[in-house]
C-alpha cells in the first residue's frame, strides 16, 4: 500500500500541472524535502519513470489524434468536394478516403497498389487523390503530368498515368515525359504544351495551402472520413480501420 501511495503521488507530480500540486504553498524546507523524497524513490524504482513517460506519450498521441480529427472536420468540404481532384473507386461509397501523394515518394509507391487493391476488393470505398509534390522539382513535374493527363483524357487515363509515374525510375526530362506518354498512349506534345498552364499551377498551390493548414509535412498522408493517417499504412491495418469506421 505504501508503494502504491508513493506511486500515485509521483503520477500527480509528473502528469498534472504544477498548480494542482500547489508547490507555492510549501516552505523552502518542505520543497527540498519533497524533492529529495521524489529523487530517492525514483532512484529506488527507476521503472516508474518509464511508466510515467508511457502515460504522457499515450496522452500526447491521443491529443494529436483529436487535433487531426478537428482538422479533418474543419476542412471536410475542401478535402472531399474540391471540384477538381479525381475520385477513384465507388464515388457513392460509404467510406471516403483522401490521399495526398507525391510520385517520387517511396512510401507512396509502396502504398499505391495496396490502396488500389483494397478499394477494388471492398467495392464501397471512394478515394480522392490530392497531388501534393513536396520532394523537389521532379515531384512538381510529375504532379503536372498527372493533372494534365486527367484534364485532357479523363479519370481512367489519369489512373493509368498514376501507375506509370509510380513505376517510373528515370528523370522527367522531355524525353522521359515522352516515354511516359507513349506508355499510357497519350499525346506527348499535348502534355508538354499544357502542363505549365496556370490552372495546373493553381491546383497544386491550392493543395499546398490545404496541406499546410492541416500540418501535412509528409506523404502519403490519408484522411479516412475524420481519421488522419500520417504515413504509410499496411493494407491489413487500413482494412481494419475501414471496418472500424463502418461501425461508428
Amino acid at each position: 500500500m505504501k508503494r502504491l501511495l508513493k506511486y500515485l503521488a509521483l503520477m500527480v507530480a509528473f502528469a498534472t500541472p504544477a498548480a494542482a500540486l500547489d508547490l507555492s504553498a510549501m516552505s523552502d524546507d518542505e520543497k527540498d524535502a519533497f524533492g529529495a523524497a521524489v529523487r530517492e524513490y525514483l532512484m529506488e524504482n527507476p521503472e516508474l519513470i518509464i511508466e510515467v513517460i508511457q502515460v504522457l506519450e499515450a496522452k500526447r498521441v491521443a491529443d494529436e489524434a483529436q487535433t487531426d480529427r478537428e482538422l479533418a472536420l474543419a476542412y471536410e468540404d475542401e478535402l472531399f468536394n474540391d471540384g477538381y481532384s479525381h475520385i477513384s473507386g465507388n464515388a457513392d461509397g460509404d467510406i471516403r478516403i483522401v490521399e495526398f501523394i507525391d510520385y517520387r515518394c517511396g512510401y507512396c509507391r509502396k502504398a499505391h497498389p495496396e490502396v488500389k487493391e483494397m478499394v477494388e476488393e471492398d467495392g464501397n470505398i471512394s478515394v480522392v487523390y490530392k497531388e501534393y509534390p513536396i520532394l523537389g522539382e521532379e515531384s512538381v513535374i510529375a504532379a503536372r503530368i498527372a493533372i494534365t493527363t486527367r484534364n485532357l483524357y479523363g479519370g481512367e487515363t489519369y489512373e493509368d498515368m498514376q501507375d506509370a509515374l509510380m513505376a517510373f525510375s528515370g528523370s522527367l526530362t522531355e524525353a522521359g515525359i515522352r516515354r511516359l506518354a507513349d506508355a499510357v498512349d497519350v499525346d506527348a506534345d499535348a502534355i508538354l504544351t499544357t502542363m505549365t498552364m496556370d490552372e495546373i499551377s493553381n491546383e497544386i498551390n491550392r493543395n499546398r495551402v490545404l496541406g499546410n493548414a492541416m500540418a501535412i509535412t509528409g506523404t502519403p498522408t490519408f484522411v479516412a472520413e475524420q481519421e488522419m493517417l500520417r504515413g504509410y499504412v499496411p493494407k491489413d491495418q487500413f482494412v481494419s480501420l475501414v471496418d472500424i469506421l463502418r461501425k461508428q
